[in-house]
């Protein structure tokens, strides 16, 4: 699991027992995330954007006003902001759809989106110049990681290797660190996110066919299984 140790343990423990009685899980992030001490600017604003459950727990740290609307992508930020408590509303399961739903509906604004230093989509750029003010502020950074040991050593065994990549950042990560001879079998959430996975030689890639948490469960469902009917010498489909 190459994501925040909390998010990873969070996504394994809702994956089927079966599903996990046939692995074993090796934690390694390969980002580490870090608020960043700074004072949000919240003055006049009218609603927040959040595009990152790592930027909701990142605004709560820093004490951001509850009393706006949020609007969030994908449902695992709109549920962490709602628990954190803020009313929050999911606009999208994406940057682009996130974009789309605040130009259809045109909340009162300034806006305020809350990010990591690196953040895809323009959103706050886009959505300025389509006539709805947005600012934007950096709340948290993203410091990149090497495999752990015990990541490091199934890489080089001949055990098959199932990783979940979340995000193009996380995938570009995995690219650039991974030289295992172990084969290798990835679920990426999106398309973007497959994109940096180009380079690597892999038994398979399975795409999510939705970008949220439900639709990578089921694909690394569908890896776990086809991994193993390889390692058993059945065929796969």
């Amino acid at each position: 699991m190459t994501r925040p140790r909390a998010a990873s343990e969070r996504f394994v423990a809702q994956l089927s027992a079966r599903t996990r009685s046939r692995v074993q899980v090796i934690y390694s992030p390969i980002l580490e995330i870090k608020p960043l001490p700074v004072q949000v600017e919240a003055v006049g604003i009218q609603g927040l954007i959040f595009t990152s459950a790592n930027a909701v727990n990142a605004a709560a740290s820093l004490g951001v006003e509850r009393g706006l609307p949020a609007y969030c992508v994908g449902p695992a930020t709109t549920g962490t902001a709602r628990a954190a408590g803020w009313d929050a509303r999911m606009a999208g399961a994406t940057a682009e759809e996130l974009v789309a739903y605040l130009l259809k509906h045109r909340p009162i604004s300034p806006l305020l989106h809350l990010r990591g230093e690196h953040s895809r989509g323009n959103v706050a750029e886009r959505l300025t110049e389509s006539g709805l003010t947005v600012q934007e502020q950096v709340v948290y950074q993203q410091r990149v990681l090497p495999l752990t040991p015990e990541a490091a050593a199934a890489a080089i065994g001949d055990a098959p290797v199932i990783a979940p990549l979340f995000s193009p950042r996380t995938a570009r990560q995995f690219a650039d660190i991974w030289s295992g001879s172990a084969p290798l079998w990835l679920a990426a959430i999106s398309q973007a996110t497959a994109d940096p996975l180009n380079s690597l030689t892999c038994a398979r890639l399975k795409i999510a066919r939705e970008p949220t948490p439900k639709k990578m469960r089921k694909a690394v469902k569908k890896l776990v299984k086809h991994a193993m009917r390889v390692e058993s010498g059945e065929t796969t489909d």
